[in-house]
């Protein structure tokens, strides 16, 4: 039987024990992602490069009945070094000794301009950020994610990943990849338990979309807290062969 990831329905334990990073866990979908893994069970790992933000999710987190404690894993994405990612793995993998899930939640919306008036260092930043960030993190804890009887791995993509849109300029860009990046780690751990997909949450009520749409009605939009079922689904048991797919959850 198939099952529609928007619609997913889920017990309370879906996500009981397994070991979860969260990166741009500091607000919007990545915030509302952990308080809610964190209700189901599992042990969150809260990634953000603001210490005090990631603190009141771990605030907000130590208040839910029942929750583990998460861990915090404060790392700038723009300028990070080998040693930060080393550093975030070795801890990792002395606190819990394995990885279930990764959640690339965190990115960069970079200036809506034409490709002709786009600053180098502008798109060098956003391409790291969204996508190259994203491939050295997956990159160095593969070893963990493989120590996981049951592990996914989902990006975040984009509806302007699919189709080039006018002024959309490296972000576009970096989701192609992102889209591209996924399907190739499924493909390539196709004889393994891994699983790699996409998920593109559409219009959502968080900051990047403010900062995209200025002039929309915020109203209309539905909350983080209203698309969470579809990432709910892929990193929990019932998405076991779900691979190499990107999904719209609206």
């Amino acid at each position: 039987m198939s099952i529609d990831p928007k619609s997913y329905q889920y017990g309370d334990d879906v996500l009981k024990d397994r070991v979860i990073l969260i990166t741009g866990a500091s607000d919007g979908i990545g915030r509302a992602l952990a308080l809610h893994s964190a209700k189901l069970g599992a042990q969150v790992i809260l990634h953000g490069r603001s210490t005090k933000k990631l603190e009141a999710v771990y605030d907000e987190i130590m208040a839910i009945e029942g929750a583990c404690r998460p861990s915090i894993a404060v790392l700038d994405l723009s300028i990070a070094d080998a040693d930060a990612y080393v550093a975030l793995v070795k801890n990792i993998e002395t606190e819990f000794g394995r990885l279930d899930g990764l959640v690339h939640n965190a990115s960069i919306l970079g200036p809506r301009i034409s490709i002709e008036q786009y600053d180098i260092s502008e798109w060098q930043r956003v391409l790291h950020v969204n996508l190259t960030a994203a491939f050295v993190l997956t990159q160095q804890l593969l070893p963990l994610m493989h120590a996981s009887e049951d592990p996914s791995i989902i990006f975040t993509s984009s509806g302007v990943g699919r189709v080039g849109k006018p002024f959309w300029g490296a972000y576009s860009v970096s989701k192609f990849g992102t889209e591209s990046l996924s399907q190739m780690l499924a493909a390539e751990n196709a004889h393994n338990s891994l699983r790699s997909n996409c998920l593109n949450p559409g219009p959502v009520r968080t900051k990047m979309r403010l900062e995209a749409y200025p002039a929309e009605d915020r109203d209309s939009l539905v909350t983080p807290d209203e698309i969470l079922p579809a990432y709910i689904y892929l990193l929990g048991p019932d998405s076991q062969g779900i691979t190499g797919q990107s999904f719209d959850i609206q």
